[in-house]
């Protein structure tokens, strides 16, 4: 059985998040990205696969290594999906903003 899944679901996980901005910042082996966590290495290498699987990073055979890679084209995906909330909500803050400077001033 094959499991699509949802990139939501993998960045909802904070050690996923921690991953990939670890990636982000350099390309590197399962080895390296697992050092930088407490828990066992098979843990990070099931967060990877997830990763790899939602296509958020992508591989590199080097030799006998692998070489993980931060997909950008899928990161700018989902913040281009992610884009017309954010602006929802600035602009409600910036309301709920102005509306509390007035309230405030009325004092």
């Amino acid at each position: 059985m094959n499991l699509r899944r949802d990139v939501f679901q993998a960045i909802a996980d904070p050690t996923r998040r921690s991953i990939l901005a670890l990636v982000a910042a350099q390309s590197m082996t399962a080895g390296a990205i697992a050092s930088n966590f407490a828990t066992a290495r098979p843990t990070v290498s099931k967060h990877i696969q997830i990763l790899t699987e939602c296509e958020l990073l992508t591989s590199e055979q080097n030799g006998r290594e692998i070489i993980y890679h931060l997909n950008p084209q899928k990161m700018k995906e989902i913040a281009d999906f992610i884009e017309p909330f954010r602006k929802m909500w600035d602009e409600r803050f910036n309301t709920l903003e102005s509306i509390m400077k007035n309230y405030k001033n009325k004092d």
